[in-house]
C-alpha cells in the first residue's frame, strides 16, 4: 500500500535526501520518494504504519522536519518548535558539509560533527534603513522624525550583529571565565612541583583537592559544558567526532578526580602522593577543555573571515536611490524600486539597480564585479550593474532588474551556494573521518593497556595520562575543514575578480583541462557586430531597394548579426516593411515575404539548400570580405542571389594575449564557430589557435565534444550560454561568457562575468592555486595524526623519554584546526591575474 504525506522544513536537496534516508529506514517500510517541490513524501509499506512512528523517526534525527496526512491534521514533534532568527537572514549550514548542502533555520552545532553552524549571507534580508528613538528603542519607522512618545529626533537604527560576532562574543565571554577559573587550578596543581610547597603550610594537599574541584565546576559545567553535550549527543547517534574524543579524554580525568576525592580507599597506591591523598587531575580536564575552547573562538574568529567577499559584495548594494516622477526626483528606499522605474545617478553613487541608461553618459567602475579596474564607459542604451559607481557625471536610468534579480544577487546567491558545495577531493576526507574516531579510541584502550602491563611505575598512572593524550591530540575536524575552507575562500576570491563558480567541482575540474572550446562571436570576438557594407551583383534592385529588404526582413530576428544591420537601416531612416511567413533556419539564416517577393538571406549553405546559384564572380568577392574577417550574408529575391551584406565584428584587444596564456598552461585552444571557413581561418590564424572548425551548427559542436571526449581529453567549453547550451552540457566544464544574464549563469558551471577570455586565465589560476591549497591542508592535517597520535601513544618515551602531556596535546589540537583555516586564508592574498 502507498501513503502520501507533508513534509515540513525542508529547503534544500540535502534536506530532501535526509528526509528520504530517514524515514526509509522505518521497520516495514518498502520504499520512499520525496518530493522537494510537492514538499511530499510518498511511502510504500507491507501494512499501514502509523504515522507517530514517522514523527518519532524525524524527531529523533534532530533535522527539525514534520510530517502529517495531506489534508489530515498536523503532527508536531513538540521539541523541535522552529523560531524565527532576528539577524542575517537565518540560514545556517555545517562548514564542514557533513549533510552535503543541507541548511538550518537556526544558530546551533551540527548535529553530526557538532560543528558551530554559519550563518549564510544572501540579500534576502531587507536593506531599508531604519530608524528609532534613542531613549525608546522600541519605536522603530521606516524614516527620519520625531518619536511619538517623547518627541526626540530619531537616528538610524544600527545594524543587528550576525549570528557569527553573536556566536563570537558568546564564546569570547565562556573563554574569559575559563581562564579565571582554570588559571588557579594550574597554579595549584603546579605548586606541588615545589620542593618546599607553600600552599602546604596553609592547607593540607587534600583541601586543597577540594579547592580544584569547586574551581571546576565553571569550567566544566558552564563555559564548556557544551563540550560534553555535542560528545553524548555525538554517542547516542553514533555521528563520532571531534567532541567525542574531548568528551571522552577531559571526562575521563574529571570523573577520575572527583572519585578519588571522594572515594580515595578504592584506589591504589601508585595513584596516591605522600600524603595519602589520589593524584588529581583538575588542572588536566580543566586546561584541556578552556585550550579547545580557545581554538573554538578561534575558529570563529577565522570563519568569519572565510566569507568576507560575500561580506564585502553585501556592502556594495546601496539602501536608497532617487526615483524621477513627473519631472520631480524622489528619494526612496532601493526596496521600494519597481521595474521600469526612470532613476537618477549622481556622480560618485552606486547603482542601485540592473537597468540601462535612458539619458546621460558617464564612466563606471566595474572592478568590485568584474575586477577589471579601468572604468568602463557607458552611453544611451547600455546597460549598468548595481553596485558598481559612478563616475563624474549624471544619468538617467530605467530600472529593468529589481531585489534579488539583480546581477549582484545572483552573484551572491551562486557564492553562497557554490560555498557550501562538495569538492570530489573531499571524498578522500571523509572515507577517512569516517573510521578516524572509532580507530583512536581503539588506539587509546590499546595505550592504556600496554602502559599498565609494560610500563614503569607509577604504571597506571602513565597508562591514563598517555590514554587520555591520545585521545586529545586527535583532530578529525582538521581533516574535514580542509577541503571547504579553501573552497569557500576560493570561491569568494573568484567573485570578486569576476570568475563565478556554480559549484565546488567545477573548481576542481579546471584544474584539469586540456582542451578549450571557444566560439567566436562574443567569446574571441566583442559580440556587437556592425554594419560593414553592401555589395551588389545586379541593377536590378539599387543598394537602397536591398537594404529595404535587408532590413525589413531582419527586423523579425533577435540575432545579434540582424539587429546590427537594422540598426544601420534606422539611422539611414529606412522604411521598415512588413515580413510575412518569416522563418529562421537553425545555423543558416533567415527568409521571409516582402511586397510579395521571397527574400532568402544567409550564408552559403542556404544558397545551397534552396537551390540558388551564386557565380564565381559572387564568391570571389565574397571571399575577398571574409578574408578581412567579416561575416558574409547572401541576399537573394525570388531565387536569385543580388548582393551580400558584410557585418563587422572587431576581436577583442585581450583576446590574443588570454589565448596565449591559455596556451601555454598546456591547454589546446579549439575555435567551433558557424561563421564561413574563410572568416574563421582568417581569425585563428591571427590568434595562431590549434584548431578550428566553421560553419558548424549546434549539434555539430557537441559531437566535437563527444569526439574529444573519446580520445580521453578534458574539454572545457566557453560560450554564451545559450546558442552553445547543447556544447556546454556535454563538455566536462561549461563555461558561460559573460552577459550575466540567468540563462548564462544557470547553463555553466563557471561564468565570467565580464565575458573575456582573460576570465578563463583567471580561472585557471584560480583553480590551481584552490586545488594546491586544498593538497596542503589534507597533508598537513594527515600527517599531523599521524605523528601526533603515536607520539602521545609514548611511542618516544623507550628512546628519548619523551611523553606528551595531556594539555600540551590539547593545545596542539586546538591550533591545528585553526592552521588549516588559516593556511586557506592565504587565498586571499593570491593574484590570479
Amino acid at each position: 500500500m502507498k501513503h502520501t504525506y507533508h513534509i515540513h522544513g525542508m529547503s534544500c536537496n540535502g534536506c530532501r535526501n535526509h528526509v528520504e534516508e530517514t524515514l526509509s529506514k522505518v521497520e516495514g517500510v518498502n520504499a520512499v520518494e520525496v518530493s522537494l517541490e510537492k514538499a511530499e513524501a510518498v511511502i510504500q509499506m507491507e501494512e499501514h504504519i502509523p504515522i507517530k512512528r514517522f514523527e518519532e523517526a524525524l524527531e529523533s534525527d534532530g533535522g527539525g522536519y514534520t510530517i502529517h496526512e495531506n489534508g489530515g491534521h498536523h503532527h508536531k514533534p513538540k521539541k523541535k518548535e522552529k523560531k524565527p532568527v532576528s539577524n542575517g537572514n537565518g540560514t545556517f549550514y555545517c562548514p564542514m558539509q557533513c549533510e552535503g548542502d543541507k541548511t538550518y533555520d537556526k544558530p546551533g552545532d551540527c548535529p553530526v560533527c557538532g560543528m558551530d553552524l554559519i550563518e549564510e549571507q544572501n540579500t534576502a534580508a531587507s536593506s531599508k534603513q531604519q530608524w528609532t528613538c534613542p531613549m525608546h528603542p522600541e519605536v522603530v519607522e521606516d524614516g527620519p522624525g520625531s518619536c511619538p512618545i517623547c518627541g526626540m529626533d530619531l537616528v538610524p537604527k544600527e545594524p543587528e550583529a550576525s549570528a557569527e560576532e553573536k556566536t563570537y562574543k558568546k564564546l569570547l565571554k565562556k573563554f574569559w571565565l575559563a581562564v579565571a577559573f582554570t588559571l588557579p587550578i594550574f597554579l595549584i596543581a603546579m605548586s606541588d612541583m615545589l620542593t618546599n610547597n607553600p600552599l602546604h603550610d596553609v592547607m593540607a594537599p587534600k583541601y586543597w583537592n577540594w579547592v580544584q574541584f569547586g574551581l571546576s565546576i565553571p569550567v566544566v559545567f558552564y563555559a564548556t559544558w557544551m563540550f560534553f553535550e555535542r560528545a553524548y549527543r555525538s554517542i547516542k547517534t553514533w555521528n563520532l567526532n571531534m567532541f567525542t574524543l574531548i568528551g571522552i579524554g577531559a571526562g575521563v580525568a574529571f570523573v577520575f578526580s572527583v572519585l578519588g576525592l571522594l572515594f580515595p580507599g578504592f584506589f591504589p597506591d601508585q595513584f596516591k602522593g605522600e600524603s595519602g591523598a589520589v593524584h588529581v587531575y583538575f588542572e588536566a580536564a580543566t586546561v584541556i577543555l578552556t585550550l579547545v575552547l580557545l581554538g573554538q573562538l578561534l575558529e570563529a574568529r577565522a570563519h568569519s573571515k572565510t566569507n568576507n567577499a560575500v561580506k564585502e559584495l553585501l556592502k556594495l548594494a546601496p539602501n536608497k536611490a532617487i526615483k524621477v516622477v513627473d519631472g520631480e526626483e524622489v528619494e526612496i528606499s532601493i526596496d521600494d524600486i519597481e521595474k521600469n522605474d526612470i532613476l537618477r545617478v549622481k556622480p560618485g553613487e552606486k547603482i542601485p539597480v540592473d537597468g540601462v541608461i535612458t539619458e546621460g553618459e558617464t564612466s563606471v567602475d566595474e572592478s568590485m564585479i568584474t575586477g577589471e579596474p579601468i572604468p568602463v564607459e557607458k552611453g544611451v542604451e547600455d546597460t549598468v550593474s548595481s553596485g558598481t559607481i559612478n563616475g563624474n557625471q549624471t544619468f538617467l536610468m530605467k530600472a529593468e532588474k529589481v531585489g534579488s534579480d539583480t546581477l549582484l544577487s545572483q552573484i551572491i546567491t551562486m557564492v553562497n551556494e557554490a560555498s557550501r558545495s562538495r569538492a570530489p577531493i573531499q571524498n578522500l576526507a571523509d572515507k577517512v573521518s569516517a573510521y578516524f574516531v572509532p580507530t583512536v579510541v581503539i588506539v587509546s584502550i590499546l595505550t592504556f593497556a600496554v602502559w599498565a602491563i609494560w610500563g614503569p611505575q607509577p604504571t597506571y598512572v602513565y597508562a591514563l595520562i598517555n590514554a587520555i593524550a591520545v585521545l586529545i591530540i586527535a583532530c578529525p575536524c582538521a581533516l574535514g575543514l580542509a577541503t571547504p575552507m579553501s573552497v569557500m575562500v576560493g570561491v569568494g576570491k573568484g567573485a570578486q575578480n569576476g570568475v563565478l563558480i556554480k559549484n565546488a567541482e567545477a573548481l576542481e575540474k579546471m584544474a584539469d583541462v586540456d582542451t578549450l572550446i571557444i566560439d567566436k562571436t562574443g567569446t574571441i570576438t566583442e559580440g556587437k557586430p556592425t554594419f560593414d557594407h553592401l555589395e551588389t551583383f545586379s541593377d536590378e534592385y539599387s543598394k537602397e531597394d536591398l537594404l529595404q529588404y535587408l532590413v525589413s526582413v531582419n527586423a523579425n530576428s533577435e540575432h545579434p548579426l540582424a539587429q546590427a544591420t537594422v540598426k544601420y537601416g534606422k539611422e539611414k531612416n529606412i522604411q521598415i516593411l512588413k515580413t510575412e511567413a518569416f522563418n529562421a533556419v537553425t545555423g543558416m539564416g533567415v527568409e521571409g515575404k516582402v511586397k510579395d517577393s521571397k527574400i532568402l538571406l544567409g550564408n552559403i549553405k542556404l544558397m545551397e539548400r534552396a537551390k540558388v546559384e551564386v557565380s564565381d564572380q559572387m564568391k570571389e568577392k565574397v571571399n575577398k570580405a571574409q578574408k578581412e574577417g567579416k561575416t558574409v550574408s547572401y541576399l537573394a529575391i525570388d531565387g536569385n542571389c543580388h548582393g551580400f551584406v558584410a557585418i563587422g565584428d572587431k576581436i577583442k584587444e585581450t583576446s590574443g594575449k588570454a589565448i596565449k596564456a591559455i596556451q601555454d598552461k598546456g591547454i589546446a585552444v579549439i575555435m567551433l564557430t558557424g561563421d564561413n571557413s574563410t572568416t574563421a581561418r582568417a581569425v585563428a590564424s591571427e590568434l595562431h589557435l590549434d584548431d578550428f572548425k566553421a560553419e558548424t551548427l549546434p549539434e555539430d559542436k557537441m559531437k566535437e565534444v563527444e569526439r574529444l571526449q573519446g580520445e580521453g581529453k578534458v574539454v572545457a567549453m566557453a560560450g554564451d550560454g545559450i546558442n552553445d547550451a547543447p556544447a556546454l552540457a556535454k563538455s566536462d566544464l561549461g563555461i558561460a561568457m559573460g552577459t550575466g544574464t540567468d540563462v548564462a549563469i544557470e547553463s555553466a558551471m563557471i561564468t565570467l562575468v565580464k565575458g573575456d577570455l582573460h576570465g578563463i586565465v583567471k580561472a585557471r589560476n584560480l583553480s590551481e592555486a584552490v586545488m594546491k591549497n586544498i593538497k596542503q591542508n589534507l597533508f598537513f592535517a594527515l600527517i599531523y595524526n599521524t605523528i601526533g597520535v603515536p607520539v602521545a601513544a609514548g611511542v618516544l618515551y623507550p628512546f628519548f623519554g619523551i611523553l606528551l602531556s595531556p594539555m600540551i596535546a590539547a593545545l596542539a589540537m586546538s591550533f591545528s584546526s585553526v592552521s588549516v583555516i588559516a593556511n586557506a586564508l592565504r587565498l586571499r592574498t593570491k593574484s590570479i591575474d
